[in-house]
């Protein structure tokens, strides 16, 4: 299902084979398992890559034939919300490498990260419950407007449906680099998680200040902010 290797200071998750990279149960909970173990073992100076073998990086939740029935969707939609709170509340710089198509829930699970890395040879980003007729689940929506913040682009992702390729999706601010291979972007993504490992930041203020950054994000994946009291007194266990 996926793969944890550690490179130096830089953790690289991996889903693997040759198929579409379906967010089932199974998969779900093995990426789980892999960022709790990440989570574990972080020390200041820690990252995460996030990348895919083929041609997917992840076509969604996995529905229909081999996977659960449409109207059990409902199961997987909870199932992946507490897989969007690890990643958004990881006390550590993470960073997507989109090396392959990322759809819907796919393409929230890129979003989960604080960088996006694209090939611009293959692959597109694409929110499809507006063109299969789901309606998008109320977190969905809160990571799309906390981490696609122009109107224009948000709207054309949620209500147009919009298939984005790589360059379009750097204009939009969606994706920081456009790679020319799925290879260049993987080596890139380490590349730049390795950057940020090097910074050595304290895990623990990283992710509070990212879990400000997008409160209502967080919110709704059930991540409790600090109080300001706490906050407060974290700031002041720091002097």
């Amino acid at each position: 299902m996926c793969t944890l290797e550690q490179r130096g200071r830089v953790f690289v998750l991996t889903l693997t084979g040759d198929g579409e990279h379906r967010l089932g149960h199974s998969l779900i909970g093995s990426i789980r398992a892999a960022v709790s173990s990440v989570a574990a073992a972080a020390a200041p100076g820690a990252a995460l890559v996030t990348v895919a073998e083929g041609r997917f990086f992840s076509n969604g939740l996995d529905i229909g034939p081999g996977g659960i029935p449409p109207a059990r969707v409902g199961e997987l939609v909870e199932a992946l919300r507490p897989l969007a709170a690890d990643l958004l509340a990881l006390p550590m710089p993470t960073v997507a490498a989109v090396t392959g198509h990322a759809s819907a829930a796919g393409f929230l699970l890129a979003l989960c990260h604080d960088y996006r890395l694209m090939r611009a040879d293959r692959g597109v980003l694409y929110m499809s419950e507006i063109d299969i007729g789901l309606p998008l689940p109320p977190y969905f929506v809160a990571i799309l407007r906390a981490k696609i913040t122009a109107a224009h682009a948000l709207r054309d992702v949620t209500l147009r449906g919009k298939k984005l390729k790589a360059a379009e999706a750097k204009e939009m601010e969606i994706v920081d680099v456009v790679c020319p291979t799925a290879a260049e972007t993987a080596a890139e993504a380490v590349k730049l998680a390795q950057q940020l490992a090097e910074r050595k930041w304290n895990g623990s203020v990283y992710s509070s200040i990212r879990i400000c950054m997008f409160p209502e994000a967080c919110r709704s994946v059930g991540i409790v902010e600090e109080s300001d009291e706490e906050k407060r007194n974290h700031f002041a266990s720091k002097l």
